[in-house]
């Protein structure tokens, strides 16, 4: 009776150990979430590409094995929370701008001005051969995360309370601009002043008068609910700024081989609808910021070649003080 009962504890303990999963990290059978965090709503095209493709990608093809638990909007932090929590390890995946840019400068590329012909330019470089070398590059600076994959931010525009319809608009204007050195000395270099608000304070900012005008991505505009208190918006496109799907290393290498590989394929396949979706709402957000009355006027060529001409100072400095610019940004501009 004794060696029975023993046998059937023995059974029962096993069954057990198998319910609760492989021993071994990242085994078949032992199920792991992965949290995945941004500052978005989920209507803009990456954090909806996290949703419709990286988590059903992720969760399909591991069985279940692996789970993704997605926090859009900041309830995890901002920016910059989400950043070191990755890097930190606290944090699985997070999708983020450039606030490492101040430690690994060739991040800066995600906001240089006038890079690209247009938006299917702009997909061509951060989902081919560059997007590659530099996610390998980022790896070596940041060695507790992997970036893996440069997803569309947006493709920035200029809105205000006041008329802005041509370059010489700006002249004299306050408008506020992201903290980073390229954004200020575009505004600057414009004819304007800067001020450097939080995102989440900008609303209240134009709304008061605090400043007369933003820039950020007509999508942003729109899930910020600018429109509400901004007349114009002048199409400049001058920055198509990206977001990257960053994951923590030691998250990473304690997933088996195959769990790795499908983690990766997600995040590929999530920047590449991320930037089909997002050039396909343009004409979409362009129209219903028309519909709800905010004079949107198209940048001309002529235009477009005066701001240039205007941010030549600041363009200039960016590439005397960063070595590698001269030779990616030429690398950028040749992309087919």
């Amino acid at each position: 009776m004794k060696r029975l009962v023993t046998i059937l504890t023995a059974t029962v303990l096993a069954a057990s150990l198998a319910a609760c999963g492989s021993s071994e990290p990242g085994g078949a059978g032992e199920t792991k979430t992965i949290r995945v965090a941004d500052t978005w709503d989920a209507g803009h095209p990456m954090a909806a590409a996290i949703d419709e493709v990286f988590k059903k990608e992720i969760e399909e093809a591991s069985d279940g094995a692996l789970l993704v638990d997605v926090h859009h909007g900041g309830t995890l932090g901002n920016e910059a929370d989400l950043w070191d929590g990755v890097r930190n390890g606290t944090l699985e995946v997070a999708v983020v701008g450039t606030p490492m840019n101040k430690e690994f400068s060739k991040m800066l590329i995600s906001d240089w001005p006038f890079l690209y012909r247009d938006l299917e330019h702009a997909q061509a470089v951060w989902t081919g051969e560059i997007a590659d070398e530099l996610s390998a590059e980022f790896h070596e600076q940041f060695p507790s995360t992997y970036l893996l994959g440069w997803g569309p931010n947006s493709a920035r525009t200029f809105t205000s309370s006041k008329p802005l319809e041509s370059v010489d608009d700006f002249q004299g204007q306050k408008f506020r601009m992201p903290g980073n050195p390229i954004h200020i000395g575009l505004a600057e270099n414009l004819g304007a002043s800067a001020q450097v608000i939080p995102l989440g304070e900008l609303f209240t900012a134009l709304e008061t008068g605090v400043v007369d005008g933003q820039d950020n991505g007509m999508v942003t505009v729109i899930s910020q609910s600018l429109h509400e208190v901004q007349d114009y918006l002048l199409e400049t496109n001058h920055i198509i700024a990206t977001l990257e799907l960053v994951v923590s290393a030691p998250f990473m290498d304690d997933l088996s081989e195959e769990h790795q590989q499908i983690v990766r394929d997600a995040a590929r396949k999530t920047s590449e609808e991320a930037w089909s979706n997002y050039i396909a709402n343009v004409d979409k957000d362009r129209a219903f910021l028309e519909e709800q009355g905010v004079t949107v006027t198209s940048l001309s060529e002529a235009d477009r070649q005066k701001m240039i001409d205007r941010i030549e100072p600041l363009t200039k400095k960016l590439l005397e003080d960063n070595e590698w610019a001269e030779d990616l940004t030429s690398r950028i501009r040749e992309v087919k």
